[in-house]
């Protein structure tokens, strides 16, 4: 049963992942699959808060402070990601 995110849910990013920096957007590779993900700056900032655990809530609270965006818009694009993320196999949700 696939896990419902929402403002409370923890996110980290899954293990046997190797990541880099590239001037600020980052490269996501995984191990298991071979398949490469890139990441624009926004998602590399937001990369870099789940490499330990984060509630969907605080990552939402840094992004506003850090960018031009309102709470609401930050929740609903921030749960869409994360789950694509999931779905990818990226991160775990509890």
């Amino acid at each position: 049963m696939k896990e419902k995110l929402s403002e409370n849910s923890t996110v980290v990013a899954t293990k046997d992942l190797a990541s880099c920096d590239l001037g600020g957007e980052a490269a996501i590779l995984d191990l298991k699959s071979g398949i490469y993900y890139g990441l624009d700056a926004v998602a590399a900032n937001i990369w870099n808060l789940i490499q330990e655990p984060k509630t969907v809530g605080d990552i939402c609270n840094t992004v506003v402070s850090e960018y031009d965006v309102e709470p609401d818009r930050c929740e609903h694009d921030l749960l869409a990601w994360l789950q694509q993320m999931a779905d990818a196999g990226l991160v775990e949700i509890n």
